[in-house]
């Protein structure tokens, strides 16, 4: 007898195979048991009949506790009613541990405790529909940049220094020197870019701030890619190309797990290229327009601001063009202004806010000193980063893609801490 897992039943119909599960569920009349049963590959329910295995099988089935591990032996089954397109007819029980009091039941419980227990909530239907849909994601970038000729290159984790320019940062000793947990690992990735042309690193990037909202995190992934030869409307039309992608992916191969979820699937259908652009200058003019008296020019934009914006479309769109003194010292200043540069972020729609922040980058060596000494930088620090723009410059540019905020937003998840697979301390000390 073959031992399979759970998405490997449709090769086995009609087969009598063995499974190794957990008892998510179960209900159970007088004479048939239905047993809900996981094995981290997916869902599928055990049917056990008492009339046709006996009465100790049957109470040995009727006296399962959810969460108790088993390995189970039956018939492989056709089963339209279902989701999953097919059941197991049950003929063996083997329990392998008997599990008291799991703490997570099925009924209602509050975020605070779902994230106090997430060893333990990850074993749901729904964090296993967002894990999958987050693996799709990442599956699909990895697609997307490889059949686009990017390689991976991977920056350090421990920099001596912040892209951004700004204090939000987890400080640390690197023997006898101040080190810090890597905000973004932009400026690494352009000096890769420099010597292999189209490269993107995915990984963990820390911010030193306190997450009050349900948009943030201390601790989230990055898929950040950078271009050489690249200029700013160049990247914008790589960055929704991408984003349709694996928009595009999560809805051919996640199905059942959108369903799970209850995700209007149509709204995800349209999230095709290319994107609608709106200025800086007009966002404001808008917003100004239609009731936002909170901001004025020069300001950066907060969630209300996003959300307002992006309910004009049904896609995701580009705010392009924003003032030089909120963006980072390294984004290209507009040709034909002096006060914006060329930069965009893109705003997800549903009131999800932003999943990329992209610009073209500085390539003028006497510009980017200025620039760093205008934002107070150590230039010893940034030496090596100088050199980028000294030694046969060029134009570039490249993003940065927030991965859970992205998964937040395809899953249709309302708090984004579900789209991770463990929240670290500082994450529970500030919910």
């Amino acid at each position: 007898m073959k031992k399979i897992t759970i998405a490997e039943m449709a090769k086995h119909n009609g087969q009598t195979v063995k499974l190794g599960a957990w008892i998510a569920n179960k209900r159970s009349s007088g004479k048939i048991a239905f047993l809900q049963l996981r094995d981290g590959s997916g869902f599928v329910q055990g049917v056990v009949v008492k009339a046709e295995v006996g009465d100790e099988l049957f109470a040995t089935a009727k006296g399962l506790t959810q969460e108790t591990s088993v390995y189970v032996t039956g018939e492989v089954k056709e089963d339209e009613r279902s989701a999953f397109g097919y059941e197991l007819a049950v003929t063996g029980i083997e329990v392998i541990h008997e599990a008291k009091d799991f703490p997570i039941t099925p009924k209602e419980h509050g975020t605070e405790f779902l994230m106090d227990n997430r060893h333990l909530w990850l074993r749901s239907r729904r964090q296993h529909a967002i894990m999958k849909i987050r693996n799709e994601i990442i599956r699909s970038t990895y697609e997307f940049f490889n059949d686009n000729g990017f390689v991976k290159v991977d920056p350090p984790i421990l920099t001596g220094s912040s892209p951004e320019g700004t204090s939000e940062l987890f400080a640390t000793k690197y023997f006898d020197e101040d080190a810090y947990l890597s905000q973004s690992g932009q400026l690494y990735m352009e000096a890769a870019a420099m010597a292999l042309g189209k490269v993107f690193s995915f990984g963990p990037t820390f911010r030193a701030e306190k997450s009050k909202t349900r948009r943030h995190l201390i601790e989230f992934w990055m898929i950040e890619p950078e271009m050489a030869f690249i200029e700013h409307a160049e990247s914008l039309e790589v960055q929704e190309q991408y984003v349709s992608h694996i928009v595009q992916s999560v809805l051919k191969n996640c199905k059942l797990e959108l369903e799970r979820l209850e995700r209007d699937v149509s709204k995800l259908e349209k999230i095709k290229a290319p994107f609608p652009r709106v200025s800086y200058d007009d966002a404001i003019t808008w917003l100004n327009a239609n009731g936002f008296d909170d901001i004025k020019w020069g300001e950066d934009f907060g969630a209300p601001h996003e959300t307002a914006l992006a309910e004009s479309y049904d896609m995701p769109i580009f705010i392009t063009n924003y003032p030089i003194g909120i963006k980072p010292f390294y984004m290209q200043p507009h040709p034909e202004r002096d006060d914006v540069v060329l930069c965009a972020d893109m705003i997800a729609p549903e009131g999800y806010g932003e999943i990329i922040g992209g610009s073209e980058r500085i390539h003028n060596y006497e510009l980017m000193k200025q620039r760093i000494q205008e934002h107070n930088l150590d230039e010893d620090a940034y030496a090596w980063y100088l050199d980028l723009s000294k030694y046969g410059a060029v134009p570039h540019s490249g993003f940065g893609l927030g991965l859970e905020r992205t998964v937040a937003w395809i899953s249709g998840v309302e708090h984004i801490r579900e789209s991770i697979p463990f929240p670290r301390l500082l994450n529970r000390l500030y919910p």
